[in-house]
């Protein structure tokens, strides 16, 4: 029973983030509490980032305690999937040179363009290898069944 409330509250909070992020929430721009231009909107993110490796994980009893050779190697990639998801502030981070994401044309490297396409390059990794991690256990697993 426990699984179940992990799993759907993780569902949740990706769902919540998804729906801030896609309708511009001004939640996202207020100011983080105690952290001096910092958008609460990165803290947001980064839960929502972290939520979705983390439900499929806790969704799929195959991919939480792996059996075959198959579900193992998911399994791992879920993992990683997870430890990209929570390095992805200090990796934004060093990217940008900021906590707000702030991208310029002056920069040369750190906070210019090409840190700011591996930024985002970086962010769509973070959410669609574990959709494609789900999407890969779904197919296989129809396959074997």
């Amino acid at each position: 029973m426990k699984i179940k409330y992990i799993f759907l509250a993780s569902l949740a909070m990706v769902f919540i983030v998804a729906i801030l992020l896609i309708t511009g929430s001004p939640l996202l721009t207020l100011p983080t509490p105690g952290l001096k231009g910092v958008p609460l909107g990165t803290f947001i993110t980064w839960v929502g980032l972290m939520s979705l490796p983390y439900a499929i994980f806790w969704g799929s009893d195959d991919l939480r305690n792996p059996k075959s050779k198959l579900e193992r190697s998911l399994n791992i990639l879920l993992i990683s999937a997870f430890i990209m998801a929570v390095l992805w502030i200090p990796v934004s981070y060093l990217l940008a040179g900021n906590m707000s994401f702030n991208f310029t044309e002056k920069a040369s490297f750190q906070g210019g363009q090409s840190a700011m396409r591996l930024f985002w390059t970086y962010t769509y990794c973070v959410v669609g290898f574990p959709i494609l991690i789900l999407l890969l256990f779904i197919v296989l697993k129809s396959k074997i069944t």
